[in-house]
């Protein structure tokens, strides 16, 4: 009877099929004020459609499939930034509804459950598109080294690379990975001439995927956007449009790391030389003359680009890190925290849930 009772408690604490996963963009307050945003706007394209009379493709197009070209998005953002460089007040109005529509074409497309090439390719573009002015707007200046330039160009190449080999995969979980697992379920081990039966995997822990409708390992989870189950997921990131999972997840936390550094260390040069003589953490609030000509100006508005991209890039590496030293995934955090299940829910999540912590969380419930 108390195993029954017990087993009826885990059933109760799991996280709740088919699987949702989270968005490293993703949290519940802005998800909520976001999604309003993008019904409001949904209805009223919508209600403007009918009015009209008439079928507009470009309408259509953005009402029913929410699909924005590249080719424009990557013409407007130099173009943004050029008009931002122009004034004080346009740069802060730019600024503050460029992150806005980005965020709301996340929320519009992540509804929709499809993958879109759409915020890769814009942050590629801004790699490049940065690098590009450092090369054409900085280094002229005659106040960047050729060491500082090797380091920010090899800071460059090192998290392209290291992009590259996170999106190699994220571990999908394949139909005949639980036959594997059932036929290896006991290994034999000889120790001293001795032949000893160990226990390699609980292969009674494994679920079977509703959607997909194949066996999956603990942490496992279901991704719709990717439409796979992915080993240990952490959550789709659309920023590199693919999942985080236990085969890439270490070298998604190097990117993060390299564009971190290389990205502090490229604004603190550009502002050591278009406001000579002030400090880095002074010259990015206040760099008197920086709009007297329009290239330190542009530069200005850049460094203010890239440190609205690393400071949300920084929050997603705490946010991992705080992950990692609970031993839990973004998707466990988010469904448990969504669900207000509290610490001891989180433990029941961990691939570990034998150890004593969990064993003493299952005995006071």
């Amino acid at each position: 009877f108390s195993t029954a009772v017990t087993r009826m408690k885990w059933e109760k604490l799991k996280p709740p099929e088919p699987d949702d996963p989270m968005c490293c963009c993703e949290c519940d307050v802005s998800q909520k004020c976001f999604r309003l945003f993008s019904v409001t706007l949904y209805s009223w394209l919508k209600s403007r459609h009918l009015k009209c009379g008439f079928q507009s493709p470009v309408l259509q197009a953005i009402t029913e499939n929410l699909e924005i070209s590249m080719i424009p998005a990557l013409v407007l953002l130099p173009l943004l930034l050029r008009i931002a460089a122009l004034h004080f007040l346009l740069g802060v109005t730019v600024l503050t509804i460029l992150p806005i529509l980005v965020l709301w074409y996340y929320y519009a497309t992540h509804q929709k459950k499809r993958r879109t090439l759409f915020f890769l390719t814009l942050a590629l573009y801004s790699l490049a598109y940065m690098y590009y002015l450092f090369i054409t707007e900085i280094l002229p200046r005659g106040d960047v080294s050729h060491i500082q330039l090797c380091t920010v160009t090899t800071g460059m190449i090192l998290t392209i690379v290291s992009l590259i080999n996170t999106k190699r995969g994220p571990g999908f979980v394949t139909p005949d990975l639980y036959d594997t697992h059932k036929h290896d379920k006991h290994e034999r081990i000889e120790v001293n001439g001795d032949v000893k039966t160990t226990k390699k995997s609980n292969i009674g822990q494994w679920v079977q995927c509703p959607v997909c409708k194949i066996m999956r390992p603990p942490r496992a989870g279901h991704c719709r956007t990717c439409g796979a189950c992915v080993l240990r997921l952490d959550h789709h990131c659309i920023w590199i449009n693919s999942c985080v999972g236990q085969a890439n997840h270490r070298s998604f936390l190097m990117t993060l790391g390299l564009f971190l550094v290389t990205s502090v260390y490229g604004m603190s040069l550009v502002l050591h030389s278009i406001c000579p003589g002030h400090y880095v953490l002074t010259a990015a609030f206040y760099c008197p003359g920086v709009y007297a000509q329009f290239s330190t100006a542009l530069c200005f508005t850049c460094v203010w680009y890239s440190g609205i991209i690393t400071a949300g890039l920084f929050y997603l590496m705490v946010v991992q890190l705080l992950n990692i030293s609970f031993n839990v995934t973004e998707r466990e955090a988010q469904l448990a925290l969504r669900r207000g299940t509290g610490h001891w829910r989180l433990c029941m999540a961990h691939l570990h849930y034998g150890s004593l912590h969990c064993k003493l969380a299952k005995m006071n419930l």
